[in-house]
């Protein structure tokens, strides 16, 4: 590899699906990126993460997807001031003096693709996971004056469970947001457990995961005639944002 030529990448555990190698490769096909480059490194742990550095001194940027949205953190030298309030990163950013920025583009991407469902009654929210991309999924709603609360498997303190979710809780909440791996292929079939009967035209069901594109939380929720969304268009808006970054 020649010394100007420009690597970029994606930090995480079974990406062999990703969307970010394929959005950025096409991207770098353009002649003026010519010297550009886009790798998926597929890790099993995050302690693997110095040796990426090591091995590819010309990377200039990464994403950072699921499971380690948190777990990069400590390897990083510093934090932007939005990254460092959710307390998740999904870009790197490699400064001039070979430091490690944190980033976080998914509030963004969510934000942007959220609002122009929004109706008047649409007032709050419940979160389906607690992980990295749900930190970032509550602070775009804090940004959008929308209430929310988190659904854990686990009895975790701020938390509801989802043994707890019922028919009242789909009228006191209208949106609804899967911020978990489930229903993501090759497990499709997987969706998860809520009391899909009870969505209504007045609810918003929006899934993180892009493939499948309707995936069985969406295809659930949509027969009882909710709006849907997948989370194609949050990854194209948090993608551009993150080649900002990485340009700034």
């Amino acid at each position: 590899m020649q010394p100007n030529n420009k690597k970029f990448g994606l930090i995480g555990k079974n990406i062999s699906y990703s969307f970010s190698k394929k959005y950025f490769t096409e991207k770098f096909t353009q002649d003026i990126f010519e010297d550009y480059s886009y790798e998926n490194f597929d890790i099993p742990t995050i302690e693997e993460f110095p040796n990426i550095l090591k091995n590819n001194p010309n990377i200039k940027g990464l994403n950072v997807t699921i499971p380690y949205k948190e777990a990069i953190i400590p390897y990083l030298d510093t934090l932007s001031d939005k990254a460092y309030s959710i307390g998740a990163v999904n870009v790197i950013r490699v400064t001039k003096k070979g430091n490690l920025k944190g980033y976080n583009s998914d509030w963004y991407g969510f934000k942007k693709t959220l609002e122009p469902l929004l109706q008047p009654h649409h007032k709050k929210a419940l979160i389906l996971g607690t992980g990295g991309a749900a930190k970032a999924v509550a602070y775009a709603l804090k940004q959008l004056g929308i209430y929310y609360i988190n659904v854990s498997r686990e009895n975790k303190e701020n938390c509801i469970e989802y043994s707890q979710i019922d028919a009242s809780t789909f009228v006191e909440y209208q949106i609804i947001i899967n911020c978990t791996p489930v229903g993501t292929s090759p497990n499709s079939m997987d969706s998860p457990p809520i009391p899909y009967d009870h969505f209504t035209n007045k609810h918003i069901a929006f899934d993180l995961i892009y493939n499948p594109e309707e995936t069985e939380f969406l295809k659930k929720a949509k027969s009882n005639g909710a709006i849907i969304k997948n989370g194609k268009e949050m990854l194209i808006f948090q993608a551009e944002k993150a080649w900002k970054i990485w340009n700034k």
